[in-house]
């Protein structure tokens, strides 16, 4: 019996972008997924072009509170064992990358499984601008900066029912403090599958300027601080430090 996935998509006013989003699944040749839209009620043609592509189980178009709002609401209406986040930014690399990332999960019967990740230019031929290779999962790898890519991050979704969704507190790294708790704080099991997953358009709220990152780094402390965690004194320095060497590796 396959593995099924549930795939969100957060969007708000994405029709530049979103048909890439939505026929990188739609070509996908795993069967078990179900393709959850999260709409901030947009005013263009976002939930047009989104209506286009039968392979999508449900679109829902509401206010929210911003992007882990609406996360968390595709993780209240998700039904697949595993769970993961492609915003409208975001493709898949290849047709078979969710084929691949089932049949680790079901060899590994691993909690969690994450990839590498590729920054792309906005616009076709998608130039890759940044390499985030993640390497292998150690447990104390957090302690040093480390955190997997989010947009390459598969959790089964017993965990998000028993340890939560993501904390609203956090404007810019309640993904890093969700992985972070799933992964450090209650050692789910993580498996690495080594190859581009995702490709992502260039940009993000925690990258887009110095003070965004300034931002950022203060809630990568309070992530360690609400899990009644001890970072040491350079983990929160290393983690933005990492990012220099994708650079350099592209």
């Amino acid at each position: 019996m396959s593995l099924t996935f549930s795939i969100i998509t957060v969007c708000y006013n994405s029709s530049a972008t979103i048909a890439d989003t939505l026929e990188s699944v739609a070509r996908q040749q795993h069967p078990g997924i179900e393709h959850l839209i999260i709409d901030g009620v947009s005013q263009d043609n976002t939930l047009a072009i989104a209506r286009q592509y039968p392979h999508v189980s449900k679109i829902i178009s509401e206010p929210d509170s911003g992007l882990y709002d609406a996360m968390n609401k595709g993780i209240a209406h998700a039904t697949g064992q595993y769970i993961a986040f492609l915003n409208a930014d975001d493709f898949y690399a290849t047709p078979g990358t969710l084929q691949r990332v089932a049949r680790q999960l079901k060899d590994t019967q691993a909690d969690t499984l994450y990839g590498d990740l590729h920054y792309v230019t906005a616009q076709p031929p998608f130039n890759v601008v940044r390499h985030w290779k993640s390497g292998p999962y150690r447990h104390r790898n957090f302690l040093h900066g480390w955190m997997p890519p989010h947009p390459t991050f598969f959790a089964r979704r017993a965990l998000f029912e028993q340890y939560g969704s993501f904390d609203l507190r956090f404007r810019s790294a309640a993904d890093y403090e969700l992985m972070l708790r799933f992964l450090y704080k209650h050692k789910a099991s993580a498996t690495y599958l080594p190859e581009v997953l995702v490709k992502m358009r260039t940009g993000g709220m925690s990258n887009a300027s110095f003070r965004h990152r300034i931002r950022a780094n203060r809630e990568d402390h309070l992530a360690w601080q609400v899990n009644g965690l001890k970072p040491y004194p350079h983990t929160t320095i290393l983690k933005p430090l990492r990012k220099l060497g994708q650079w350099f590796r592209n």
